[in-house]
């Protein structure tokens, strides 16, 4: 076994080693703080001393900038100040050039109103003189007229009155004779042409001279057909007119019965259906009902035929369907007993006739004038003129501008504005006014005379006046003590206007003036 003593010694030694390595350690740590608290303190005392170095440079530098700037602001004071300067004495010497030239102004104006009171004494001066002057003129001139007066035998109001009347002599001479070779340069430009265009154009249509006329009245083989007609309890004749929408008037006149109605197509389709019950005889609801659709068909196409037949003869083409079927309904319609299809294409023919005279597109002519009353095939069943309904018509169709305004201003409702639009105008005048053309109402007939006679009596100086020629020439006698000659050119031209804004008629009307101074005497 070990020896316990050395191990004692052994331990004792260890232990004594280990506390002198911790002594030589404590020793050694304190040595190095002292170490590190002097370098510590000897870098604090370098570091102050740069901050009091840096600190007075910038103490420096700052007292540097501003002894600089200190002296730049005294150099743009100094600037700033020599500029106010030299403005103040530019400004003050503009004031006193100012003033200097508001001072010539008024020495100027000073001067002119020294003028203008010299101009002013100098005018009242010769205002005066003048005015004395005046007064010698109108005593001179006084004395000079009670000179005359006492030499002539006419008082100065008279003297007036005498060349007033002497001048207006003259100037109704010379008005009279103006108008009289104005007159007779337009008539002899254009009544030649236009009555070549026309007359050249009238020999060219072969129209009939009276017009046919829808029938209204059936006749009857004898007066118990009525009574068939009639029907039990009325039946046959409520048939008659709720299928064809026209009335049956059955009075007293003997073997006939008038079929009354609006529309021309219905009351055409009343009268065949009429005429085909009347020859068979069979007569009841279910006949009639029969009859009246064959004769809707036949006047159907009979429609159909004529319309297609005035676009044939005219020489149309691109005719809307719609259109050919309003034309042949014209068939069937009658103005003032004219045949409005038959007067239609008599315009048609008319108005491309004399379009191709004046170098005028004939067809455009033709077309207006062919389509120009197409308004009167509806004009029962639509609103408004026929003169609407045609524009209306016309533009639904897609018909020209120049179709469309010859149509509205076929008879003045607006002017017109193209050369096919007159040309329809006359051509419409033409056909209406030919010979046998129209029927007029006896008493509107009478009337319209009266009513020209008595416009032609209505001016001063007419003695009698006479309406002849059928209304288209007017004769009238003046007085010859009241109207001279040179008057009854004026007086003729005052009564043609107020004719033509008071009076509807057809073609013209001829104003005819007769002046007759009779001396009579006797031999004894």
């Amino acid at each position: 076994m070990p020896d316990v003593s050395l191990l004692v010694a052994l331990g004792i030694g260890a232990a004594s080693l280990a506390v002198g390595a911790i002594v030589a350690g404590l020793v050694a740590f304190k040595a190095g703080i002292r170490h590190r608290k002097k370098e510590a303190e000897i870098q604090i005392g370098s570091a102050e001393a740069e901050a009091d170095r840096i600190l007075k440079d910038a103490q420096k530098q700052a007292e540097a900038e501003k002894k600089e700037a200190l002296v730049k602001a005294k150099d743009e004071i100094y600037r700033l100040r020599s500029e106010s300067d030299k403005e103040i004495k530019e400004r003050r010497a503009d004031v006193q050039r100012q003033e200097r030239r508001l001072q010539q102004k008024e020495e100027t104006l000073d001067r002119k109103v020294e003028n203008y009171e010299k101009k002013e004494e100098t005018l009242a001066a010769k205002i005066k003189e003048a005015d004395a002057r005046i007064a010698e003129v109108d005593a001179l001139k006084k004395s000079q007229m009670d000179l005359l007066e006492r030499l002539s035998g006419l008082s100065q109001e008279q003297a007036k009155e005498y060349l007033l009347a002497s001048l207006t002599a003259e100037l109704e001479h010379d008005k009279a004779v103006r108008l009289a070779e104005y007159e007779t340069q337009l008539k002899a430009e254009a009544d030649m042409r236009a009555r070549s265009l026309i007359s050249h154009a009238i020999q060219r249509v072969a129209a009939d001279q009276v017009a046919e006329t829808t029938v209204s009245v059936v006749p009857l083989p004898n007066d118990e057909m009525k009574g068939r007609i009639i029907g039990r309890e009325g039946r046959n004749i409520r048939a008659i007119e709720t299928l064809t929408g026209i009335d049956l008037i059955i009075d007293d006149t003997p073997e006939a019965i008038t079929l009354s109605g609006f529309d021309p197509v219905r009351r055409e389709i009343a009268r065949i259906a009429m005429e085909r019950l009347i020859s068979d005889g069979r007569i009841h609801p279910a006949r009639i009902e029969e009859m009246v659709n064959k004769a809707r068909k036949e006047v159907e196409n009979t429609i159909k035929a004529e319309g297609e037949r005035a676009v044939l003869e005219t020489g149309l083409r691109g005719i809307n369907p719609e259109i050919v079927k309003l034309l042949g309904r014209l068939h069937y319609r009658t103005s003032y007993g004219q045949n409005v299809l038959n007067h239609s294409m008599e315009v048609a023919f008319l108005s491309g006739i004399m379009a191709s005279e004046l170098g005028i597109d004939p067809e455009v002519a033709r077309r207006a004038g062919l389509l120009h009353d197409i308004g009167k095939s509806v004009d029962h069943q639509v609103e408004g003129s026929h003169i609407e309904i045609g524009v209306d018509i016309a533009r639904k169709y897609k018909e020209s501008e120049a179709v469309v305004h010859a149509i509205q201003a076929h008879h003045g409702d607006v002017e017109a504005q193209t050369v096919v639009a007159c040309l329809v105008q006359a051509a419409d005048a033409i056909s209406a006014a030919r010979p046998g053309a129209r029927r007029e109402n006896l008493e509107n007939y009478i009337k319209r005379l009266e009513k020209l006679e008595e416009l032609a009596n209505s001016f001063d100086g007419v003695e009698r006046s006479f309406a002849i020629q059928a209304g288209r020439e007017v004769r009238i006698i003046v007085q010859p003590d009241k109207v001279n000659d040179d008057q009854m050119v004026i007086l003729a031209r005052e009564i043609a206007k107020k004719i033509e804004s008071n009076m509807d008629y057809p073609g013209q009307i001829k104003v005819n003036l007769i002046r007759e101074n009779r001396a009579v005497d006797y031999a004894k």
